[in-house]
């Protein structure tokens, strides 16, 4: 699934900006699930809860505050490192590694960045097992974003102040279309990643952004494959 990139669209682009999880490695390879599954716990390790009611809470968090971290912080004041480095304390292997994204990225002319609502050795661990991480210039994360995430424009401007990024002349890859919206609001070229072979029963309801699809100029199931046919016309 994908409406193939113009590669006139992109020729102008100095700065690629790709999130994280399920983005840079495919949703099928699952690895979110097993943080969400640490989440889980450490709400109902937090709060002496059920699993379930635990999980419902979570969610509740993640819809309310933008990431589970956030709302944990605001209702609960936590410690924000120890939450991630438990929730972040996974089993990498379940990616593999992938040299086409790998040269993909590489050949891609100007900057690369990661800008991702995890932590840098979450980003750092996930895109070493994807083979990818030496061809990035800087990992924007969550602590750089003082802990404000994504969709906060806020955020983005952050990240935007720091690397002095033209946002004019910039791309960038989500699978999240409400991490999209200011992006798209500042001038940003927008792709958004989904799943392959895509429906939407996949998600969630709070994962579907129905409302967000005019913040998305690209869509597809194959990063690697989208950033090569870019790439062969640029």
């Amino acid at each position: 699934m994908t409406n193939a990139p113009d590669p006139a669209r992109f020729a102008h682009v100095t700065d690629w900006v790709f999130d994280l999880d399920n983005t840079l490695y495919p949703h099928h390879s699952n690895l979110f699930s097993q943080i969400d599954v640490k989440m889980t716990a450490y709400v109902s390790e937090l709060l002496q809860l059920p699993r379930d009611e635990a999980r419902a809470l979570q969610k509740e968090l993640y819809r309310d505050f933008g990431t589970t971290l956030n709302g944990l912080m605001a209702r609960h004041g936590i410690d924000p490192d120890d939450f991630l480095n438990k929730v972040h304390d996974i089993d990498y292997s379940w990616v593999d590694p992938n040299p086409a994204l790998g040269e993909a990225i590489r050949a891609l002319p100007g900057r690369k960045f990661i800008f991702t609502n995890g932590d840098r050795g979450h980003a750092e661990r996930t895109a070493r097992q994807l083979g990818i991480l030496d061809h990035f210039d800087d990992i924007f994360d969550i602590v750089a974003a003082d802990l404000t995430p994504k969709p906060a424009r806020e955020t983005y401007d952050k990240f935007v102040g720091l690397h002095r990024v033209d946002t004019k002349n910039a791309v960038m890859f989500e699978d999240l279309a409400r991490n999209l919206t200011v992006p798209k609001l500042l001038g940003m070229t927008t792709v958004l990643i989904v799943p392959n072979n895509f429906e939407p029963t996949f998600s969630e309801i709070w994962e579907r952004d129905a409302d967000n699809e005019d913040d998305v100029d690209y869509v597809t199931d194959d990063l690697a494959t989208f950033l090569a046919t870019l790439r062969a016309g640029l």
